[in-house]
């Protein structure tokens, strides 16, 4: 089996930049996994992707060489395996609110003894290479996402699950949960109260030897959280870097219109 390259960027003592794809296009795929990100996850929760196309993505991407992840849309066996069949070398799943919700994901995501997910593995044998039933366990990065105020109060219980590979902070989910609406929704906190709430998820996944991950909307942030000692951080998305590019080139437009013609 081909090895996770996430894997040896950690056991190299760096950090691993995320790509982030929402929209259902195996071009946009090929093109974002061509930029030189180390992963790239298709987004099967809050993306407009569905089984089928993720997998022509995972195939789009193939020749770039970077690791292919996915959040599955929720804690569910069957969307779980699925993804791994297709050749995802990671799940984010999202909400995972207990110990008990994370045992049942590690399950889905190992094959017995250590799980219950069902072999088959239709693509990945092809993608990710033929002896990939002995492998994938040790290969296949587990992460659980904690975005809610029950998942941040059993945090230390969440982390100690055998089997966990890391935490995925949603930062605005877990702003939501924590604090209501008193702060308008968005990735790059800077709340005291929330960067204190990171920082502890931070260090609880550290002491209990498993990797922490912050979805961030800008580089600048990302980078500040590589500093902090997050091993993973995801960079804004396909929808969002295709509408600030956009926009960029009409307000340059808009500008050079106005001033060519001496309008105001």
């Amino acid at each position: 089996m081909k090895p996770n390259g996430m894997k040896k960027i950690w056991q190299d003592g760096g950090a691993v930049l995320n790509g982030w794809l929402s929209i259902a296009s195996p071009f946009t795929a090929e093109i974002m996994a061509a930029q030189g990100y180390d992963s790239v996850s298709v987004d099967l929760q809050h993306g407009i992707v569905d089984y089928q196309t993720a997998v022509s993505m995972f195939q789009a991407m193939a020749a770039s060489g970077v690791t292919p992840m996915a959040r599955v849309p929720w804690l569910d066996p069957a969307a779980i395996m699925k993804v791994l069949d297709a050749g995802a070398y990671g799940v984010i799943c999202p909400m995972i609110n207990t110990r008990q919700e994370a045992e049942r994901l590690v399950s889905y995501v190992r094959y017995p003894p250590h799980g219950c997910r069902s072999f088959g593995p239709s693509r990945a044998v092809f993608s990710a290479g033929a002896d990939y039933g002995n492998h994938a366990d040790q290969e296949i990065v587990c992460l659980g996402m904690i975005e809610t105020r029950e998942g941040f109060d059993n945090l230390d219980d969440i982390v100690s699950t055998p089997g966990l590979d890391g935490v995925y902070v949603g930062p605005a989910d877990l702003t939501l949960g924590l604090t209501g609406r008193s702060y308008p929704t968005g990735f790059d906190r800077e709340e005291p109260e929330m960067i204190a709430a990171i920082h502890r998820v931070l260090s609880s996944a550290h002491r209990a030897g498993i990797k922490a991950c912050l979805h961030c909307g800008t580089p600048a942030y990302a980078a500040k959280a590589v500093g902090w000692g997050f091993d993973l951080v995801t960079v804004s998305n396909d929808v969002r870097l295709l509408a600030a590019a956009a926009a960029e080139n009409v307000r340059s437009f808009r500008k050079f219109i106005g001033e060519g013609s001496g309008k105001a």
